[in-house]
């Protein structure tokens, strides 16, 4: 059976779950392999799963009626991505999840969900706090692209995912940040020039 050291590590921080609970959820997981490029959703399709990333890398991006890409996050080793909204709703999103590496996840369904939930005793309070988390990430993003400047944003970039602007294209990191890619240009090489 595959030992997944990442979920793993996160079952028993995050969970304070014992050793032979996780092995009960290792006995669950039904892993998923996905080739870069390739798909986990799309507009329309209603998102059943929370990914947790083992290894590899996802984006979640929505296209504007133009065609133009927005990247609306990253989900690199030990982070989890998902559409929310479609799972709790159960309604079709609006989003794409892609591989941008080959990439292991662990896909959280209700079940499994609910298997950690009878297993950990601070569940509820544990998600919670991961969900305040989510909320509070969420809003910081929202208030960096309305009022920030790029370079902060770049910065704040690079402090979320340090190891990301080596592992992806300059452009997706730009449609994050909501600027072109010849203003990042600008921005890194302002800040090259004053180190």
């Amino acid at each position: 059976m595959a030992t997944y050291p990442n979920f793993t590590q996160y079952l028993i921080e995050k969970f304070d779950l014992s050793e032979s609970n996780v092995y009960l959820i290792h006995e669950l997981i039904k892993e998923k392999y996905i080739s870069s490029e390739g798909f986990l959703l799309k507009p329309g399709e209603i998102c059943k799963h929370t990914f947790f990333v083992e290894s590899g890398l996802l984006r979640l991006y929505s296209l504007s009626e133009n065609g133009k890409e927005h990247i609306i996050q990253f989900a690199a080793e030990n982070w989890l991505l998902s559409d929310r909204d479609s799972v709790f709703f159960r309604e079709p999103s609006k989003f794409y999840i892609e591989a941008i590496e080959n990439s292991l996840l662990i896909p959280l369904d209700e079940y499994l969900i609910k298997k950690i939930e009878e297993l950990s005793s601070n569940f509820r309070k544990n998600n919670e706090i991961l969900l305040h988390n989510h909320i509070r990430h969420l809003n910081q993003r929202i208030n960096l692209l309305l009022s920030a400047s790029a370079k902060i944003r770049y910065l704040e970039f690079i402090k979320l995912y340090p190891d990301l602007q080596f592992r992806v294209p300059q452009w997706m990191v730009a449609s994050y940040l909501g600027i072109t890619p010849e203003s990042l240009s600008r921005v890194r090489r302002d800040l090259a020039n004053k180190s």
